[in-house]
Order: structure tokens, then sequence, then C-alpha cells
């Protein structure tokens, strides 16, 4: 790390793990963590328990004195998870927000792939990571992204209900008493609370349609006093509605009604430059009321919302549709720039797993799974914390630009 690092990087570094270190507030929890992170910063393919003491320690003896040590203040040392990752979330987000006010809030979920069935949460599901059903636990993430940085704040490790209500299964993994199967949506509202209750600079919450089909998620969002912008599916039924806001007509499916929309309603917005060209679509809004077709009392409903219809070059039909709460008076371009913002979130799964080793963690237990993730939190935030420190006071105030690489100068 120290190879990444110029002399006042190095003494940020030192000042933050004293920060993390009185979270801790043991010595022998101090040491493990500072080790167990330097060996997360580091060069190493392989970033578990074992190899990274491995390469820490001279001796065979040595060695295994240690990976005992860091092994119990994974699994077995009682240490608040919410108090280490909200002191580094305090590190990153202060910085980014020095250069750009925070924009987003950003929910999503990654895989870690697994063989085997003993991992705490590990069974045959779906995960975008690779495209398909597979064998893997699942994390769902909260993060914080600004016009040019993003950070992770958060994450809960989902288990199925074959988890939570098998009684063997939770002993083993050490499931606490108080944890009951939660959705992924559940669990994700669970994390705005948190962060709510911990003072974080509110943004638009982002999501896609697991999260997004959800009324109970949209509901919970609102009544936190967030704003979102969620994906949801075309058959996701809706209600139009007049310059008064009043649902007018029938229930219908966002998928049809995109298709009884003027084609002179599409227009053609730009949203941010890629790699090779700048990204454009096609994009149609319109005012709507979700429909519910449960026994949800009325005062419950959401209220009147944009509707935004994405058409995709190449496609016959509008293919992705969203539910946004901003203004009526909200010009489209920053309808459409909001909610493309969720990009940033599969960026950040490769460089916290390419990088740092989030998804390495070979232990199978629910509070070693927690504090890895935590640990790995905290190295990231710092990252991210220093590429900001790296921007000199006259770029502060020029026109926001895109983050450089992950690692540090030297």
């Amino acid at each position: 790390m120290d190879s990444y690092l110029d002399e006042k990087g190095q003494r940020n570094l030192e000042t933050y793990l004293n920060h993390i270190g009185e979270v801790l507030g043991n010595d022998g929890r101090r040491a493990s963590f500072a080790l167990y992170a330097m060996g997360l910063f580091g060069d190493g393919e392989r970033k578990s328990v074992e190899p990274i003491v491995a390469r820490t320690c001279p001796t065979p003896l040595d060695t295994e004195r240690a990976q005992d040590r860091v092994l119990h203040f994974l699994v077995d040392a009682r240490w608040s998870d919410r108090e280490v990752r909200r002191e580094a979330a305090c590190e990153a987000v202060g910085a980014m927000t020095e250069l750009a006010p925070v924009e987003s809030w950003i929910i999503d979920d990654t895989g870690f792939i697994k063989q085997g069935q003993h991992s705490v949460g590990v069974q045959h599901q779906y995960t975008g990571t690779v495209g398909k059903q597979t064998n893997c636990q699942l994390g769902v993430s909260l993060s914080l992204s600004t016009h040019q940085e993003h950070v992770p704040v958060d994450f809960e490790l989902y288990l199925p209900a074959c988890w939570t209500e098998d009684k063997k299964r939770r002993q083993e993994a050490r499931i606490p008493d108080d944890i009951v199967f939660r959705t992924k949506p559940e669990l994700a509202i669970q994390m705005l609370k948190r962060a709510r209750e911990d003072g974080f600079p509110p943004g638009m919450v982002l999501s896609d349609t697991a999260y997004g089909n959800s009324g109970a998620f949209r509901r919970d969002v609102r009544a936190l006093d967030l704003c979102y912008g969620v994906a949801v599916q075309g058959t996701t039924k809706v209600f139009c509605t007049d310059r008064l806001g009043r649902r007018r007509g029938d229930a219908i499916s966002v998928g049809e009604l995109s298709l009884k929309l003027p084609e002179k309603k599409y227009r053609r917005v730009t949203w941010r430059d890629g790699t090779k060209q700048k990204l454009w679509s096609r994009f149609a809004r319109l005012r709507i009321v979700p429909f519910y077709d449960d026994k949800t009392p009325e005062a419950e409903r959401e209220e009147d919302q944009w509707l935004v219809c994405e058409w995709e070059r190449g496609e016959p039909a509008p293919t992705k549709f969203y539910f946004v709460t901003l203004p009526r008076d909200v010009s489209m371009k920053s309808l459409v720039r909001h909610i493309k913002e969720r990009y940033r979130t599969e960026r950040m799964y490769e460089e916290v797993k390419g990088e740092l080793g989030l998804d390495h963690y070979e232990g199978r237990r629910y509070p070693g799974w927690h504090h890895h993730v935590s640990v790995v939190l905290c190295c990231y935030a710092f990252l991210i914390a220093e590429r900001c420190r790296l921007f000199p006071p006259q770029v502060r105030r020029a026109k926001p630009q895109a983050p450089g690489p992950l690692r540090l100068a030297a």
C-alpha cells in the first residue's frame, strides 16, 4: 500500500485507521483490523484470511497465531458493524461532498458465487453478477453517489427462508435470534432507515425492478421523506391523471400505455459520455398514479408522479419504465440524468471485488460475512476519500469531471 501513497496519504491512512480503531475499542481488535485491512489493500491475488496472514508473517508458528487472531476478530469478536461502517462512510462522504453534493442513494444487489451448501445464505438463485441462476449468496447494498463519486455505506446478506426457518442451519451459521426472513426490498428499507437515522445527506433513491415493483418499498421510501426513481416492469399497472393529479380512466399496464403515446412524445435525450460514444435513447413522460390491486388503504396509496418510458435504439417498442417522484416542473433531461445514475453501482462492485476481495471471504458464518464486508467498506471508503482529496482546489470550482482510477497516486 505504501507504494500507492505519498507521505501525506500515509498520514491520512494512519489517522483513519486510528479513528476506526477507536470505534473498535480494543487493542486486539484494532491490531487484527489493521492487519486484515492492509491485506485487502495489498497486491495479493486471493484476499481471504489465510493468504493475507501468510504474506505478513515470517514463520509458520507466527502465521498460525496471527490467523487465529484474525479469525477470532471476524467470527467471534463482538463489535458493531453499523458503528464501524458509519465511521467509514463519514470519511468518504465528507470528502465527496467537498467536491459535489450527494445526489443519489442507490439500492442494488450482487452475487457471491459459492461451492457447496454450507456458506450462510447460499442457495441456487438468480444473480445479475452472472446473469443466471447459480449457487450463490446475495448481498443487498446501499450506496451514496455524487456527480463524481460513489461509495457503498451499508450491506445486508439476503437469507432465504430455507435458512431463517431451519433451526440447525441457524445454529451452525450463528444467525442471531432477532434475524428473521426479510425480502430484498425489506432489507433495503432497513438500510435506508439506518442511513436516515445516521444523518447522511439525502438523495434520490434509485433501484431496479426487483425493488421498484414493490408498492410497499415505494411507500416506505416516501415515508422516509425521500424521493425515488425506480425501474418497474412493463406489466405494472397505472392510472393516467388530469392536471390536478386526479386519476382518470381504467388501469392500464405501462407497456400498453407507452404504445398509445404519439411517437412525437418520445424525445432523444443524451445522459452521459460512454467509452466509445455518447449514451442516448428516446424518452416520453406523463403523470400517473400507481394502481393497487390489494387492500392498501386509500390514505397510504401513492400520489401522482412521473412515468418515464424509454425506447432504446433498435427496439420495436419501449422496453424500460420508471416511476419518478420529482416535481412537475423538472426538465426531461434532469429526469433522465437522475434515473441513469444507477450504472455507477456496477463499477463499484467491480472495484470492491477486484481490488479489495469483497467476494473472497471463505467463512461460513453470519457474523463473519458481515464483519468481512465491514472491513472491505472501510478500505473502499478510504480510497474514495483519498481520491477526492487528490483533486486540487481549482478543480473543485470547475465543471465536475469523471473520477480517475481507484488506485492512489504514488
